[in-house]
């Protein structure tokens, strides 16, 4: 018999036998899941959104870390092997690799991401009391590092100069001061000198400076400018 009384199949009778239809599973994980996104929006929604502001990797990150969790916990059943883990930050690495390079910040978070999500499924044999620990550790050492000892970020910006008479060591200070009355950019930290084009007189740099605010510019996240069509190289 199910719940309104009628009387189900012999499969049916045999699964309803083995729990199939129960509810007994579900508060667990109720509680689970919303231990997980609880985690992930203090982790994701305010420490990454709140420095980035890169709404992609919002809904990147939230959407990933509840396809783990219920993925690895719907196979709790299954015999999960370290294999399973490996294979499963394998598939994850193939897709970064299919995709735009990515920040290694942003992968770090990703695996964060991947991580607890994990943990909150799997840890079956441990209490409550160690998987609210293990969060709690991983949330307050990402606190830590983005709002305590990393408190103000260094954007970097690419940028094609031409006057290359100022990128020699002793012409530092001009370089600097050239920099920032032409970017309008006055907390210029450091300059890194790349390719430099005698044909033309240009080279390529980039400037890291601190961003007003809390935000980090993110136009030049790459670290490079890609070469131009009419570039003689």
């Amino acid at each position: 018999m199910n719940l309104t009384g009628m009387a189900l199949p012999e499969g049916g009778a045999i699964l309803a036998e083995q729990g199939m239809f129960g509810l007994t599973g579900m508060p667990e994980l109720i509680v689970r899941f919303g231990i997980n996104l609880a985690v992930m929006l203090i982790l994701v929604r305010w420490l990454y959104y709140t420095t980035t502001r890169r709404k992609d990797y919002l809904f990147t990150y939230l959407l990933i870390s509840s396809v783990v969790f219920l993925l690895c916990y719907m196979l709790e059943s299954v015999t999960l092997q370290i294999g399973f883990a490996l294979g499963l930050f394998a598939i994850f690495g193939i897709i970064r690799y299919r995709t735009n390079p990515m920040p290694i910040k942003e992968m770090t978070y990703l695996f964060l991401v991947i991580g607890i999500s994990v943990i909150n499924a799997l840890t079956t044999g441990s209490g409550w009391m160690e998987i609210v620990f293990a969060n709690a550790v991983i949330v307050l050492i990402a606190f830590g590092l983005e709002k305590v000892w990393l408190l103000r970020h260094l954007s970097s910006k690419a940028i094609i100069y031409e006057k290359i008479n100022l990128i020699v060591p002793e012409k530092y200070s001009e370089l600097i001061a050239d920099l920032q009355e032409r970017t309008g950019i006055t907390d210029i930290r450091k300059v890194e000198i790349g390719a430099i084009n005698f044909l033309k007189d240009t080279c390529r740099m980039i400037i890291y400076y601190e961003e007003r605010g809390r935000s980090v510019n993110l136009a030049d996240q790459y670290g490079y400018i890609k070469p131009d069509d009419n570039d003689d190289e």
